[in-house]
């Protein structure tokens, strides 16, 4: 008698789905996974402190205990590069949440009132597109400081205005609808219906433009400190170990910056994977139209 396989967990049923119906998100997914794990782990797997200093051992090649060799300074470019994807999310998960609570709230409003504050808040995103977004970036930590603190708010201010087009649009979709009619006859002040009627059926664009801009974010973060206004070195992060790699390049010690460019590129595929992906799932024009 043959037994009988047992069905397969709930969660493990879903994860299929969802890998059917999007390969892009899963891929993305896994690739976010890995640099997540990477990034928790880092104090445990990475083999030396990323910060510290070797004076025997400047600009060494990659093997023996160092497999991806040591910088200018000595530092081990392989837990430079694992400690860096910690300082990746801890920039762009910030930024994004700062540029969904500027933008969301303010997409609401506009798009539910219409008139003056509409036309004063669309004008001042297109003002502020005449500008590439490095270059106000740039100015903007440049005057304010290189702390992680400045190159976040800076990052997320810049990225609010495509959540608040988003949900504005979102917004005159709906506030013609009967069930905002009906919010409106019942009595309910301006702050419910756009918290509770109107924003649950208009932050699924918004969402699904998360990833998308968390990689924007990682893009910018390093740029910045590529360019020496951004994070400062000693710290791991991924564009100041470029900026100092680019040096070494013409001498031949091409590890130095090599490495931490490829953790860039992965990081920025992996969320651009990822948003597509839920961008497929939760906008329902791009979800029928992949049918």
């Amino acid at each position: 008698m043959s037994a009988t396989l047992a069905p397969a967990p709930r969660w493990a049923r879903r994860l299929a789905g969802i890998t059917r119906r999007s390969p892009t998100l899963a891929i993305g997914a896994a690739i976010l996974f890995g640099f997540a794990l990477m990034a928790l782990l880092a104090p445990w797997i990475a083999p030396f402190d990323p910060v510290q200093a070797d004076a025997r051992n400047v600009l060494a090649a990659p093997g023996g205990a160092h497999p991806f060799g040591t910088d200018g300074n000595g530092m081990d470019v392989l837990s430079r590069v694992i400690a860096g994807a910690g300082w990746a999310f801890g920039i762009a998960i910030p930024a994004v949440l700062v540029g969904l609570v500027v933008g969301v709230p303010l997409g609401l409003y506009t798009g539910y009132r219409g008139g003056w504050p509409d036309e004063i808040m669309m004008r001042g995103f297109d003002a502020l597109r005449v500008f590439p977004s490095i270059i106000l970036a740039l100015a903007v930590v440049a005057a304010a400081g290189p702390s992680l603190l400045n190159v976040v708010l800076v990052i997320g201010f810049l990225d609010s205005p495509v959540f608040a087009r988003v949900v504005r649009a979102e917004v005159i979709a709906l506030r013609g609808s009967t069930f905002v009619e009906s919010a409106v006859s019942a009595g309910n002040p301006t702050w419910r219906i756009l918290f509770v009627h109107i924003l649950p059926n208009a932050i699924q664009g918004a969402m699904a433009q998360t990833a998308v801009r968390a990689a924007w974010a990682v893009r910018i973060s390093a740029t910045l400190a590529f360019l020496g206004v951004g994070i400062q070195p000693p710290t791991p992060e991924w564009g100041a170990m470029i900026r100092q790699g680019a040096e070494y390049l013409v001498t031949g010690q091409w590890w130095v910056g090599i490495f931490p460019g490829v953790a860039l590129i992965l990081m920025v595929l992996g969320l651009n994977m990822l948003g597509d992906g839920m961008q497929d799932m939760l906008d329902p024009r791009r979800k029928a139209a992949t049918r």
